[in-house]
């Protein structure tokens, strides 16, 4: 009687294509690139939450942010902030409607959508670049505030009146708080708008590629849905940088 054999299942490896997934190589390694970017924010705002909780003042977001463009002196908190948030999040809808249309096959809705999207980063971007240049009339920038001898009547009008008037404020925390409050602001909306900026020039890149029909041509448009992904994350992280610094 001949004996049995074992047999084993081939098994078959991945080659390198359409991963088991089913998550293609460039949208993985996107979202590994959004992953160890978001560990980078935090940090940023792990240690600004953490200085802020070891000050014993700090300047009031209603204070710092209550002017408007073209408004004179008049007092507007936080509503010139809640424009720039409500441009950027109008932009991913845009964005959202991009990938959308790259689904079907859109090229025209792509165009379009895309389009939009690029003149909400721009208009972003415009209105942070006021921002700053404003807070910069008002003497903050990187490093200021650090002579012990500037007078507190420089900066009381970041505080609200109670803080002012307190012998922590006048003990030279308000100084030292003023100074860490606008580098931390600076360095993490820096670098927020510089990852908006980044996704503005890719998107132009994929409007480009759109309009001269090179996904068409590729088949799909997966590149659009890429930009997407990057587009969506630097919307997320406003979300907790506007928490952060403007509403606590």
């Amino acid at each position: 009687m001949p004996q049995a054999t074992a047999t084993t299942a081939e098994t078959k490896l991945w080659g390198g294509g359409r991963s088991p997934f089913n998550v293609s190589y460039g949208k993985m390694m996107m979202w590994f690139f959004l992953l160890s970017d978001a560990f980078t924010f935090g940090a940023f705002l792990i240690s600004y939450g953490t200085t802020r909780f070891f000050s014993a003042v700090w300047p009031d977001a209603n204070q710092v942010f209550h002017a408007f463009p073209f408004m004179g002196e008049k007092n507007l908190p936080l509503l010139f902030v809640s424009l720039m948030t409500f441009i950027l999040i109008m932009s991913s809808v845009t964005m959202v409607l991009a990938v959308h249309a790259g689904h079907y096959g859109d090229r025209k809705g792509v165009i379009k959508w895309l389009l939009f999207t690029i003149i909400g980063g721009i208009a972003f971007l415009s209105c942070q670049a006021w921002e700053w240049t404003h807070l910069n009339h008002q003497g903050a920038w990187w490093g200021s505030f650090t002579d012990p001898s500037t007078p507190l009547s420089s900066i009381k009008h970041f505080f609200n009146h109670e803080t002012a008037e307190t012998a922590a404020f006048a003990s030279g925390a308000g100084l030292q708080a003023t100074h860490d409050f606008y580098n931390y602001f600076f360095t993490i909306t820096g670098f927020h708008g510089g990852h908006v900026a980044s996704g503005v020039v890719l998107l132009i890149l994929a409007l480009i590629n759109t309009v001269n029909g090179t996904y068409d041509r590729r088949g799909h448009y997966e590149m659009v849905e890429k930009i997407g992904l990057y587009w969506h994350f630097v919307d997320l992280v406003w979300v907790f940088v506007f928490t952060c610094f403007y509403l606590l």
